[in-house]
């Protein structure tokens, strides 16, 4: 699998907040795609034994050189699943999925540096990279302008948009309650800067948030995203990678599943 841009994935926050500083001057805000014969939804599960947070010592917390996370790689997984299908008619042809041991903290911001590694491994046993990826989170809509679906893209140097459940930062105006209505997102510690769309994809529903992830304007990441929305809220291919990640975390506790 071509990895286009590779960097190390056992960082501090600190070191991986400068690296998503420095990715993002790769990211590229309009459409570079080509015929999209394929796409992919992607989601990550984990199953969570030890504590997520950074150890803490007696009163000060330790240096994150310092922490133990013997204990962590032992007990806790992350799962990743990609679903695959021939677009536009939306048939599935092909489903992968990886377990890793999680090895970054739960830092918020810096969530695509817990679920990335896995996913990636889990894209490698495709027999060929979807045309176009749909992430289950936040892409251009980030503090730092790289989350997940940017993250990903940028790495591997293929479209991507981010489709999130709920809000990370930014506001909006009122949505209209019919299906196919969206209103910018706007950053108004940045000026109003339109970093997404808040997009309804059912009469009547919660609406989600999409993103550019990455070589993907904002007009077609709205416009890709419906035309994968199959009458439900969250769109069929990141609803079926979280069914499978699911599905996949129960069989792993239940002892019932391969990690390989």
């Amino acid at each position: 699998m071509g990895v286009v841009r590779r960097h190390r994935w056992d960082v501090t926050p600190a070191e991986a907040r400068r690296i998503q500083e420095d990715l993002r001057t790769y990211w590229i805000g309009e459409d570079a795609f080509g015929e999209i014969r394929t796409v992919a939804g992607l989601d990550a599960a984990f199953v969570l034994v030890e504590s997520q947070a950074l150890r803490k010592g007696r009163g000060k917390p330790l240096p994150y050189k310092a922490t133990s996370w013997a204990a962590l790689r032992e007990a806790n997984r992350a799962i990743g699943c990609v679903v695959m299908y021939r677009f536009p008619e939306m048939e599935e042809i092909e489903r992968t999925y990886a377990v890793l041991p999680l090895e970054f903290p739960y830092v918020p911001g810096l969530l695509s540096f817990r679920e990335i590694p896995v996913l990636l491994q889990a894209l490698r046993k495709l027999q060929a990279l979807p045309d176009l990826l749909f992430c289950d989170g936040q892409g251009y809509a980030h503090p730092r302008r790289l989350g997940l679906a940017s993250h990903l893209g940028v790495v591997l140097d293929r479209p991507s948009i981010g489709c999130a459940k709920s809000l990370l930062i930014g506001a909006h105006k009122p949505l209209p309650a019919k299906a196919g209505s969206w209103t910018p997102l706007l950053d108004e510690k940045a000026g109003n800067e339109r970093i997404g769309a808040v997009l309804r994809t059912r009469n009547g529903v919660r609406p989600i948030y999409v993103s550019q992830g990455h070589r993907v304007s904002l007009e077609s990441a709205i416009r890709l995203t419906l035309a994968v929305t199959d009458g439900f809220r969250i769109p069929r291919p990141t609803r079926d990678a979280d069914h499978f990640a699911g599905e996949l975390k129960r069989k792993i506790l239940q002892g019932q599943s391969s990690e390989n």
